[in-house]
């Protein structure tokens, strides 16, 4: 029996995994995919995250990110990160990185699917494998805790859905510029010295085309065709119960999401890898969901009361002007985040 199974080798799986085996566990990753795996998501790291992986001794290429900047028509906002550079990094890029050091440390990746679980006090078995504790890795729309029924029913509020590009141009910012229109979100992520990401969030399930058309001083800027094909992702708002059942804890996205209106998802992916393998070195899973919660507590305070502003029109079309207006509190809040 080992110490560990991970369901899913993405960014958290993996992140998981090098926590456990740097804890001196036996882990087992199962990932039914060949990797890296794209997806979309805006593909910037805080420097949070950067100092995470760096922990974790991973190296991710790309582009320093230095600061946020929001954006609408008439004015502008920017706030430097005070704690070092953020990264820019190609999500297939971050997922190869973690998946070399996991390999460095012996961490074996099963092209394994994780369809079932079952457990009892001291062991899980899932996928032919049997463990002394699951972490389901599995992503936004969890299997896993669709399965255990941790999630906490429907959210009453509008879906909001993600889409991403990349084009062949040369970054005009080193920062994380978010641009704002009635209705969406545009973010473009600077990710090497030719490609920038951007990723549109929304209510509206449009072509990717229809919503850039909302942001001229944007559509300005790219080349008239994106290098890659628009991923969408959503919805995005995932409630959950509780991250812990038993001997199965969830991490990354499958532990719920809020929004990816602050861009902190992998830095809180990692901050709770971290927690869920101390929780399990301890043999203590009954304490990883007020961990999580922890680790979760400004991404879900700052993200959810932006995402309630967002929401009403009285105050969406004053964020970018009161940001503008108060560079104090707007590089406070950036500081926070970072």
């Amino acid at each position: 029996m080992i110490d560990l199974l991970v369901a899913g080798g993405g960014p958290a799986g993996l992140a998981t995994a090098i926590h456990a085996a740097r804890a001196g566990l036996e882990v087992v990753v199962a990932e039914p995919r060949p990797g890296p795996v794209d997806k979309a998501c805006g593909e910037g790291l805080m420097p949070s995250a950067v100092r995470s992986l760096a922990a974790l001794g991973v190296t991710v290429a790309g582009q320093p990110l230095h600061g946020i900047r929001y954006v609408d028509e008439r004015h502008r906002a920017e706030a430097r990160f005070r704690t070092g550079p953020g990264r820019g990094v190609r999500r297939t890029e971050l997922q190869a990185a973690l998946a070399a050091t996991a390999a460095e440390l012996g961490v074996r990746v099963l092209p394994l699917r994780v369809d079932g679980v079952r457990q009892d006090g001291d062991s899980v078995t899932a996928a032919g494998i049997t463990a002394r504790y699951l972490a389901a890795a599995d992503g936004l729309h969890s299997p896993i805790r669709r399965g255990l029924r941790l999630g906490a029913g429907p959210d009453p509020r509008p879906a909001r859905y993600g889409l991403r590009r990349h084009y062949a141009v040369r970054p005009w910012t080193d920062c994380v510029e978010v641009h704002w229109s009635a209705r969406a979100e545009a973010y473009v992520t600077p990710l090497g010295p030719r490609l920038v990401g951007v990723a549109v969030l929304t209510g509206d399930r449009a072509p990717f085309a229809g919503h850039l058309a909302a942001f001229p001083r944007l559509l300005e800027r790219l080349p008239a065709d994106a290098v890659t094909p628009a991923r969408g992702a959503g919805p995005m708002r995932q409630r959950v119960r509780t991250r812990a059942a038993g001997r199965v804890l969830l991490v990354g996205d499958a532990a719920g999401y809020v929004d990816a209106l602050t861009g902190e998802g992998v830095a809180v992916a990692l901050a709770a890898a971290h927690q869920l393998v101390r929780c399990v070195v301890a043999d203590r899973p009954q304490d990883y969901d007020r961990a999580w919660r922890r680790a979760s507590r400004d991404y879900r305070l700052l993200t959810g009361s932006l995402l309630w502003l967002r929401g009403r029109p009285w105050s969406a079309r004053r964020i970018v002007p009161a940001a503008a207006r108060c560079p104090a509190l707007f590089a406070a809040a950036v500081h926070r985040l970072s």
